[in-house]
């Protein structure tokens, strides 16, 4: 059996998939086709139904769930992993982000999802790859940028200040983890498949784990030049208890955000799926 899997060049996801898509460890006789692509790309065709398998955005999968499911393993999704809205400016006053110019990663990723519900009417947004959003901002193209991935670990040595974490701001009103990007698999899928796919990934995460900190050659090869000091930072952050499984505490997070999004209109009407396979 072959599927086709995809997910982005980020250390988090290739920290994830790299013994999986490499023989590391037993796949059961499946085999994996991967591509690697931005986030907001696999959220587009994820809309199209192109790949079997795929990394997606939270707030992709609640416009897609009618033809896509959610795996238990490789979640990013915790506490303190939300995105940060920055800025040059240092005297931004909270009231002034409705006017900004803000570059976003991405209309469906689900940091465009939380700055729309922290700030509804903020809707001068413009969306950039998320790697070139410090450089806009620093240029003064934008008024403000919402960053994502290893950004949070570089904007303040570029003079970049930080007008609101996000993540934050979530947990703060829902009470609830951040859940920021999921593995989902066509509902088409035998379940049973789909349940070994779901253990091969888990398995691939703990592989990764056991070898820590040495990182594998296609982390590095695909990490944007990154420093490993923040190749691990990065991994660390977004590769966590949860990706192993969701457990209750992750798919309370998924469940938030559902509901939040039907309340305010994101989401026009309650799916009759499951979030799981």
């Amino acid at each position: 059996m072959k599927f086709t899997i995809g997910f982005s060049p980020c250390p988090n996801d290739t920290f994830i998939f790299d013994a999986m898509i490499h023989g590391k460890i037993d796949t059961k006789g499946i085999e994996f086709n991967f591509v690697l692509e931005d986030v907001e790309t696999l959220n587009k065709w994820a809309a199209e139904g192109k790949l079997d398998i795929t990394k997606l955005s939270y707030n992709t999968f609640l416009h897609t769930m009618h033809q896509y499911a959610l795996l238990h393993s490789g979640s990013a999704l915790g506490k303190g992993v939300g995105p940060l809205l920055i800025a040059k400016r240092d005297d931004i006053q909270p009231e002034e982000i409705d006017n900004l110019r803000i570059a976003i990663p991405g209309i469906h990723t689900t940091a465009n999802l939380l700055l729309s519900l922290a700030y509804p009417n903020a809707t001068n947004k413009t969306p950039l790859v998320f790697n070139e959003i410090e450089n806009a901002v620093l240029d003064g193209t934008f008024d403000a940028g919402l960053i994502i991935h290893e950004n949070r670990f570089t904007y303040a040595q570029r003079g970049l200040t930080k007008l609101i974490d996000l993540g934050d701001w979530w947990e703060q009103t829902t009470q609830a983890a951040i859940p920021l990007g999921g593995i989902v698999i066509k509902r088409s899928i035998d379940t049973a498949i789909a349940a070994t796919i779901d253990q091969i990934i888990k398995e691939s995460v703990l592989y990764s784990w056991a070898h820590y900190p040495v990182l594998a050659p296609f982390v590095k090869e695909h990490a944007q030049e990154m420093d490993e000091s923040v190749m691990r930072q990065h991994i660390e952050l977004y590769v966590n208890e949860y990706t192993t499984d969701l457990g209750p505490i992750g798919t309370k997070a998924i469940n938030t955000l559902y509901e939040k999004a039907l309340q305010t209109g994101v989401i026009q009407q309650e799916m009759p799926y499951s979030i799981f396979y």
